[in-house]
């Protein structure tokens, strides 16, 4: 057996594998709550980009300011504990937009106690289609694409408003995504220009459906999709990525490897299928923005997608009914898929952000890690896994460092990943941050220039 050899003493802390809060923060989900929100947004006709802006029942403009208003209400139940706004912009003509269109997203920001500055979002965009993408005249209620989304986000802010956390909740409905994700890159240039550490972003699209059109149902798992190589890579990081490894080791990948071991915690709940690619094939969704400026994003989505019901004109065809609504979801599944969000984000809100991580062990029997010093982790705790093996390990190289590095003795580097997770003082451990290239879980420098 290998010998561990610390660089400096380590100091045990009690950690419990139990988060340390009284109740299950997401007990008080209600599908009939769900359902009705879903029966509002359906009733706006459509929620097309392009809609009308100012009418107060029909179109997406009506939208947004029902989602404005419902954020401001469950702040009135939290003692004003919610800061609502509604960040927009005007894009200019192109692509999928025929005239200049307002984008308005409704927003709800609950600021950390500690570290407020320290940001996680859960978000989903509130416009809706029909089967041509420029119809905007058209009904289209987009219940599970993404009503289906837009009311977990809702739901999330009223369970978890109810608490307080070190660290800032950011609830959002995204406008304009069927047009060309306006929304997800309105909402993460205004992430950026607040100065905001994102440390997680939860983009939750088409989530309220088991089964799909070809009768194949799956009501016991939920796909996160996460990006392999991250988008924000320099040439110059790239080509350290290929020499030493790290193209598994993204920060999205490493909080769908979380997810995924957070889910397996809750009996009865929903199993995660991790998806490692950044979308469904061909398509996209409002984290891609995100991930482009280097912040760890993941899409949540459905086990199985209905196409006969998402994207489609009202109509029935060959005795085949398709269209958007609500009586084709699953409200049972919405409800734990719900659940499980709001499980993720009161978890990730109680846990220190993961540390930026690296190991030497060039021509050496041994490897040294180190790693930052992040607010609010009492311990960190070391990984490791085999090259060739998808998920980190059950049990951890290390457990209740206090120190910044760690010397694992022994251990020859080449053969290896490694990575380090912190824990705050609930006893809740982030996701891991890989000592890999580009393994930290915040954005890259700007590229650098390699024409000298």
């Amino acid at each position: 057996m290998r010998k561990l050899i610390p660089l400096v003493a380590l100091v045990a802390f009690p950690i419990s594998a139990q988060e340390t809060s009284p109740s299950d923060p997401a007990a008080g989900v209600s599908q009939e709550r769900l359902r009705a929100d879903i029966d509002t947004l359906v009733g706006f006709g459509t929620r097309h980009t392009l809609s009308a802006q100012d009418d107060p029942e029909r179109g997406i403009g009506a939208a947004v300011d029902w989602g404005l208003a419902e954020f401001g209400r469950i702040s009135e139940d939290c003692g004003s504990c919610l800061e609502v706004l509604a960040p927009e912009r005007t894009e200019p003509e192109g692509g999928r937009l025929p005239r200049p269109t307002r984008i308005r997203n409704a927003v709800a920001i609950q600021r950390g106690t500690e570290r407020p500055d320290e940001v996680i979002i859960v978000q989903a965009h509130i416009d809706s289609r029909v089967s041509d993408v420029m119809d905007w005249e058209s009904d289209a209620p987009g219940a599970n694409d993404d009503g289906s989304g837009t009311v977990l986000v809702l739901e999330a802010a009223r369970n978890l408003s109810r608490n307080s956390y070190p660290v800032t909740i950011v609830y959002a409905l995204l406008s304009g995504e069927e047009q060309g994700l306006f929304g997800g890159r309105l909402m993460a240039d205004y992430a950026e220009e607040q100065g905001w550490d994102v440390k997680a972003v939860l983009n939750n699209d088409v989530v309220g459906n088991s089964c799909g059109s070809d009768g194949y149902c799956d009501p016991d798992h939920v796909r996160v999709f996460s990006e392999g190589p991250r988008a924000d890579l320099t040439d110059t990081i790239r080509a350290a990525q290929r020499r030493e490894g790290g193209e598994n080791d993204s920060p999205s990948r490493n909080l769908s490897r979380w997810l995924d071991n957070l889910a397996s915690e809750t009996e009865g709940g929903l199993d995660v299928r991790q998806i490692w690619r950044v979308d469904r094939m061909g398509r996209g969704g409002d984290q891609i923005p995100f991930m482009e400026k280097g912040y760890p994003a993941i899409r949540i989505a459905v086990a199985v997608e209905d196409y006969e019901h998402q994207h489609q004109d009202l109509r029935t065809e060959d005795g085949i009914v398709y269209g958007d609504t609500a009586d084709e979801m699953d409200f049972a599944y919405l409800a734990k898929v719900t659940q499980f969000n709001i499980r993720a984000l009161d978890k990730l809100a109680r846990s220190p952000a993961p540390p930026a991580t690296s190991a030497q062990a060039a021509v050496q029997t041994y490897t040294d890690i180190s790693w930052s010093e992040v607010p609010g982790a009492v311990s960190y705790t070391v990984w490791q896994r085999r090259t060739d093996e998808p998920y980190w390990r059950d049990e951890p190289v290390i457990e209740n460092v206090v120190a910044t590095n760690a010397r694992l003795e022994g251990v020859r580097g080449d053969d290896w990943i490694f990575g380090v997770s912190a824990t705050g003082e609930s006893g809740v451990m982030g996701p891991v941050s890989s000592a890999v290239p580009a393994g930290q879980f915040a954005p890259l420098a700007a590229p650098e220039d390699d024409s000298e």
